[in-house]
């Protein structure tokens, strides 16, 4: 299990039709604040500010295929070199991290391979990395990769 202490941040807030939204700095627009999206931006803000992970080399929310399927990652993080590096998959609080969580980042992994996974409920986190065909459990997140 990864520690993560996620930092303050003034995120931005708004009310419409009884509906909460927060403006997701990243895609650069108001997004419906679901328990997952709190997840997804409580955890950029982690990478960000405390793994010092570049804003310019993330990528959130965007499609990637699975045959014919259309799916999309929670969050993408590109090496310097602007290769996939890390893959999150953020999940509501109340969402148990289990198998399921982890074979669903793996099949967005087929698509789009990176060496380093995470899956996460903002509570439980988990990381693996993928060295020689095999998938191996990680105690912290790596930093940034040059």
């Amino acid at each position: 299990m990864l520690r993560i202490d996620y930092p303050d941040h003034p995120f931005r807030l708004k009310k419409e039709n009884e509906k909460e939204f927060i403006f997701d700095s990243f895609r650069k627009l108001w997004v419906r604040l679901t328990p997952e999206e709190w997840v997804r931006q409580n955890f950029l803000q982690y990478l960000l500010q405390v793994k010092n992970y570049p804003a310019s080399l993330m990528a959130v929310e965007k499609e990637l295929r699975l045959g014919e399927l259309k799916k999309r990652f929670d969050i993408l993080v590109y090496d310097a070199g602007h290769q996939p590096w890390l893959m999150v998959e953020c999940k509501a609080t109340e969402v148990n991290i289990d198998q399921s969580v982890l074979e669903q980042v793996l099949r967005y992994n087929i698509a789009i391979p990176v060496k380093y996974l995470v899956i996460t409920n903002g509570h439980y986190c988990a990381g693996f990395i993928k060295e020689n065909g095999q998938l191996r459990s990680i105690d912290f997140l790596p930093s940034f990769e040059n």
